[in-house]
């Protein structure tokens, strides 16, 4: 098998692995061909959590029952070995007597880590590691994160002017991306586990921070910062709470104060899970970084904030920010309207928070820039 083959093979096996974003978390997306004699005989990706595996995926789908062994399989992420929801994938290779595996991500998983490979090698199975490492990387920054830090990957959101302001000096920001932003912006809500607003979103925009996307979306779990229980009963986010999953974060301090006690128990037989979680002694605001710590308890692996200027200054200040995605578009508001991040910001350049370049796309008018954590 030539370089260039290979990398037409794990180029397949990446394509089909993207076809899982938004429905396998937490697990990775991952994606797996079979080659033959020259010829694709089979491929499968992981569809779902809970689901078979992209290399079981890849041997179901053998046609017509083909024998596989002696052929080659490209997967995008070491195979795992060892039994969860699905059988150890390292166990489907050996017995469909796979002569070389090809591989593209070392998984960090320490149940995995290495021991995929090394068990394979063990039975004589050829063993190709870090094979288009970089392009095959980038599909699971979520889940890498994850397993390594047990905390959500948290994207920031935000659509911006050409002079920064998220709204018009009277508040008003609809529709400052255009619609193949919005678009795109709820293709990442259907990649995200959760989606964090703050109250005053709540209180002046009334969303549904659903997921509309293509046809069968996957609606993230909505997380509002509430201090005070402040939400209203007739919000969308408290009526709905029945078909999608709905968490008001309150301070722990006020959590079971007697003047919220009926508030409390009205949002809770609506269906809303109401959490409590202590305050950023510096910031006196909700603690960004124990509600992390909680959702990653839960097996949220992702959060994505479309908060306003003060949540999006919370989210910096305490460092919980792994990737921001700033939708810049070619309008110019001028005055005195608001800007992304609030608070009272640093005195000296050297105190910024520092992010790196990760990619720029235009869709439609606007640009998408995106940067990660440094």
């Amino acid at each position: 098998m030539t370089n260039l083959e290979d990398e037409k093979y794990m180029r397949r096996a990446i394509e089909l692995a993207k076809l899982g974003e938004g429905y396998v978390h937490p697990n990775p997306l991952v994606g797996a061909v079979i080659v033959k004699d020259g010829r694709m005989v089979g491929s499968g990706y992981h569809r779902k959590y809970g689901c078979k595996h992209a290399e079981r995926e890849a041997f179901a789908s053998l046609q017509n029952k083909e024998d596989a062994m002696g052929a080659t399989l490209y997967v995008t992420l070491e195979p795992c070995c060892h039994r969860g929801k699905t059988p150890p994938c390292t166990e489907a290779i050996l017995e469909h007597k796979i002569a070389r595996v090809v591989i593209g991500s070392r998984d960090p998983n320490p149940l995995v880590s290495g021991r995929g490979v090394r068990i394979l090698q063990s039975y004589g199975v050829e063993v190709v590691e870090d094979f288009l490492k970089e392009e095959c990387d980038a599909l699971n920054p979520i889940f890498f994160h994850y397993i390594t830090k047990k905390t959500p990957y948290v994207f920031l959101k935000y659509a911006q002017t050409l002079d920064g302001k998220i709204a018009t000096k009277t508040g008003k920001s609809k529709w400052i991306s255009c619609e193949k932003s919005r678009e795109d912006v709820h293709f990442l809500r259907h990649r995200c586990m959760g989606i964090l607003v703050g109250i005053q979103t709540v209180l002046s925009d009334d969303p549904s921070l659903t997921a509309r996307y293509r046809e069968h979306p996957r609606n993230p779990i909505r997380i509002v910062l509430d201090a005070k229980l402040r939400i209203p009963l007739d919000a969308t986010l408290v009526k709905t709470a029945g078909e999608v999953p709905t968490i008001v974060v309150t301070s722990e301090e006020f959590l079971d104060a007697d003047s919220l006690r009926e508030k409390r128990l009205a949002l809770e037989n609506a269906g809303v899970e109401i959490l409590g979680v202590p305050k950023n002694p510096d910031t006196k605001h909700l603690s960004l970084t124990a509600l992390m710590q909680e959702l990653g308890k839960r097996g949220i692996d992702s959060v994505l904030i479309e908060g306003g200027g003060c949540v999006n200054d919370s989210a910096i200040r305490e460092d919980i920010v792994d990737e921001i995605q700033i939708y810049l578009a070619p309008k110019v508001f001028g005055g005195t309207a608001p800007s992304p991040v609030g608070g009272i910001g640093v005195s000296e350049v050297m105190d910024a928070k520092q992010y790196h370049f990760q990619s720029v796309e235009r869709i439609g008018e606007d640009l998408k820039l995106c940067y990660r954590r440094a």
